[in-house]
């Protein structure tokens, strides 16, 4: 089973203070011990992708409790906890935010070579997962932030990734979570929570297997060939079409009128641009779309535009819709979308309380927890009231 989940935050400033940084690698590094003690590593995981699990990790650490920081600083704890809790943490956490999650592949390498693990598939999937987010789904979110977490010896592995919309002011937090992959590009989501929708090109929608294919299948033309057939369409005349990846031409366009969702048109198409991404991936011949996905030097503007194609010369429409959706843990405070389940949030609340209790940390530590606990179940509360 796959599941990928999806949070947004408001973008804040600033970073965690040192007394509290050190105090949250405590604190993260004492219930990941005891839960993976009493559950195992892959508990740990599931819970790391479940974004409200997540959030509720991050107030219960002391952080901002609604702010795009505690994405980062929480990864950061927990990476820094692993190093000092060592195997007792159970999991391995590699990336981090900017220059760091550039060096994921080195931080995954490294372990595996300690643990005697095969480090491909892992290395695959964060990769995968990570175009996925940045190239196959267009949400206007740029990554900055990618961590991978992995059981050593293991294969399962869980993502939490984040990127930022600059103009809106708010960052999308990614979930991931392998325990069977069957795709990384067909509806590889369990539920994404948000207070928004938007217009997007979403390429691993699941209603879409056929502008996958054909998408893959232009990738595998002749670059020539597809440039004869597109030529007409650069210049807003009338574009013969194909009847599948291999046929011949159908018959011409009456009236061709373009789809305003897409924020890329075909006179944005340069044809020197254009033929440089066919020539590559004309080279490679990916037998399909998550082998095109996969491949350096596809990104966001190289699969927009073979989408484009793929979607007027083969009349495979591809998907808009946003993979976000209306999805809360516990419901909102104003009975939207549906008012809190207090018997939920409380269970909820009480398993976190009783991890905290069975932690070994120190009971300064252990009573500001419970207060920040305290305090967050009070403001819901008189919200709901």
């Amino acid at each position: 089973m796959t599941s990928r989940s999806t949070a947004h935050l408001p973008l804040h400033s600033g970073s965690a203070p040192a007394w509290l940084f050190q105090r949250m690698v405590d604190m993260a590094g004492a219930i990941t011990t005891l839960i993976v003690r009493d559950s195992g590593p892959e508990e740990m995981l599931r819970r790391l992708s479940d974004p409200f699990w997540f959030q509720a990790f991050g107030c219960v650490l002391g952080f901002d409790w609604h702010s795009s920081g505690v994405t980062t600083t929480v990864c950061g704890a927990l990476k820094e906890a692993a190093k000092r809790y060592r195997s007792d943490m159970g999991i391995i956490v590699c990336g981090g935010k900017g220059a760091t999650s550039r060096k994921t592949p080195q931080d995954i390498c490294r372990a595996c070579d300690q643990g005697g693990t095969d480090a491909a598939p892992l290395l695959y999937a964060s990769r995968l997962a990570a175009k996925v987010d940045g190239a196959a789904v267009q949400d206007g979110y740029q990554l900055y932030h990618h961590c991978f977490f992995f059981t050593p010896g293991k294969q399962t592995w869980c993502v939490v990734q984040q990127g930022l919309n600059p103009e809106l002011r708010y960052a999308r937090r990614y979930h991931w979570l392998a325990e069977q992959m069957p795709s990384f590009v067909a509806e590889p989501h369990a539920a994404v929570a948000c207070d928004q929708r938007q217009n997007v090109l979403n390429l691993v929608a699941g209603e879409t297997e056929a502008h996958r294919q054909a998408v893959a299948a232009v990738a595998r033309e002749h670059p020539e060939r597809v440039l004869r057939e597109i030529g007409p369409l650069l210049q807003g005349d009338h574009l013969p079409l194909f009847d599948g990846p291999r046929a011949e031409r159908k018959r011409p366009l009456d009236n061709l009128q373009l789809p305003a969702r897409h924020t890329i048109g075909t006179r944005d198409i340069k044809p020197a641009a254009l033929k440089k991404v066919l020539l590559q991936t004309y080279e490679r011949q990916a037998q399909d779309f998550e082998q095109l996905l996969g491949a350096p030097g596809i990104g966001p503007m190289a699969l927009r535009s073979l989408s484009l194609i793929a979607e007027v010369i083969y009349q495979a429409p591809a998907s808009h819709r946003d993979p976000a959706a209306y999805s809360f843990a516990h419901g909102g405070k104003d009975g939207h979308p549906y008012a809190v389940n207090q018997q939920l949030y409380d269970a909820n609340l009480e398993r976190l309380r009783e991890t905290i209790r069975l932690a070994k940390i120190g009971y300064t530590q252990k009573a500001e927890a419970l207060r920040s606990l305290a305090h967050f179940t009070a403001r819901l509360c008189d919200s709901n009231s």
